[in-house]
C-alpha cells in the first residue's frame, strides 16, 4: 500500500486529504487504504474540527474506479474491493467533523460517490463534468451511489441520472443541489483558499466545532429513525451542548454582545 495515493495535512484546525494517482486520481484499493487511514487519523487528532476532501492537481476530482485494476481482479476481489470501498465511505461520513468535498475538476463515477459521503460539496466554476455514468459499462454506480443519491435528489430523479449515465456541469449539480456553493478561481490554488475561507466558518474560534458535529450526528443518524426517536437523539445531543465550554462561550457572547470564541469543546 502507497501512503502517497491519500495524503492527509492540517492547519488552523482542518484537515486536507488530497487523492493523489494522476492524471485522473482514479481509485486502487491501495488508495482506498490510505484514504481509509486518512479519514481515521483526522477522526482521533484533537487538533482537527473540519475536513477537506479534494484531488491532487487542476482537472480532476476523482474520475471513479481504477478500471484497469478491475479487470485484473477475480469476481471474489471485486466483491471485497467494493465492501472495503463501502466502509471507507461510511467512516467518512460517520466522523463526528464536518466533511467538506472540494470538487476542483472532473467529478465522475466513483469521484462522485467519494463526494456524496461528504457533508457539504463546494465546485470550482468550470467546464468539468459530474454525474454517475456506470451503466454505460454495463454495471451500477457501486461505492454507494444509488442510495447516497436518492437520499439527495429523491428515488424518481436520482434513478434518471443513474440510468441514462448522463454528465452535467457544475451548474446543473448546484441547480440539483448536489454542490452548495461554486467559487470562481484562476487557479487551483486560488480555488483552494477560498475552499478554506469557506471551511473556516465551521472550526474555532469563529465556529462551534463540537456544535457542528453533533448537528451531523443528528441529521445523519436522526435521518434514519423514526420521529420519536430522533428527537429523543436530538434531545441527548443538545443536553451534551448545553454542559460544554462553547455553549458556555456562546451565551456569554451574546449576553454582552460580542463575537464569540469558540474552542471546539
Amino acid at each position: 500500500m502507497s501512503a502517497d495515493l491519500a495524503t492527509l495535512t492540517v492547519d488552523g484546525g482542518i484537515a486536507t486529504i488530497s487523492l493523489t494517482n494522476p492524471p485522473a486520481n482514479c481509485y486502487s484499493y491501495d488508495m482506498m487504504r490510505a484514504l481509509d487511514g486518512c479519514v481515521l487519523e483526522a477522526r482521533m487528532r484533537d487538533d482537527v474540527h473540519a475536513v477537506v476532501i479534494t484531488g491532487e492537481g487542476e482537472k480532476f476530482f476523482c474520475a471513479g474506479a481504477d478500471i484497469s485494476m478491475l479487470r485484473e481482479m477475480s469476481p471474489a476481489q471485486k466483491y471485497a474491493f467494493c465492501l472495503h470501498a463501502n466502509e471507507t465511505l461510511l467512516r467518512l461520513e460517520q466522523t463526528p467533523k464536518l466533511v467538506i468535498a472540494a470538487l476542483n475538476g472532473h467529478t465522475v463515477g466513483g469521484g462522485l460517490e467519494v463526494a456524496l459521503a461528504a457533508d457539504l460539496r463546494v465546485a470550482r466554476a468550470g467546464t468539468f463534468k459530474v454525474g454517475l455514468p456506470e451503466v454505460k459499462l454495463g454495471v451500477l454506480p457501486g461505492t454507494g451511489g444509488t442510495q447516497r443519491l436518492i437520499r439527495h435528489l429523491g428515488r424518481a430523479q436520482a434513478l434518471e441520472l443513474m440510468a441514462l449515465g448522463d454528465l452535467f456541469d457544475v451548474a446543473k449539480a448546484q441547480e440539483l443541489g448536489l454542490v452548495q456553493r461554486v467559487f470562481e478561481a484562476e487557479t487551483g490554488e486560488e480555488f483552494m483558499a477560498l475552499v478554506r475561507e469557506y471551511a473556516l466558518q465551521f472550526v474555532p474560534p469563529k465556529g462551534a466545532s463540537k456544535a457542528v458535529g453533533l448537528i451531523k450526528r443528528a441529521v445523519q443518524t436522526g435521518a434514519e429513525l423514526p420521529l420519536a426517536e430522533a428527537l429523543g437523539l436530538e434531545r441527548e445531543l443538545q443536553q451534551q451542548l448545553f454542559l460544554s465550554a462553547d455553549a458556555k462561550e456562546g451565551m456569554a457572547a451574546n449576553r454582552e454582545k460580542r463575537p464569540p470564541r469558540f474552542q471546539g469543546a
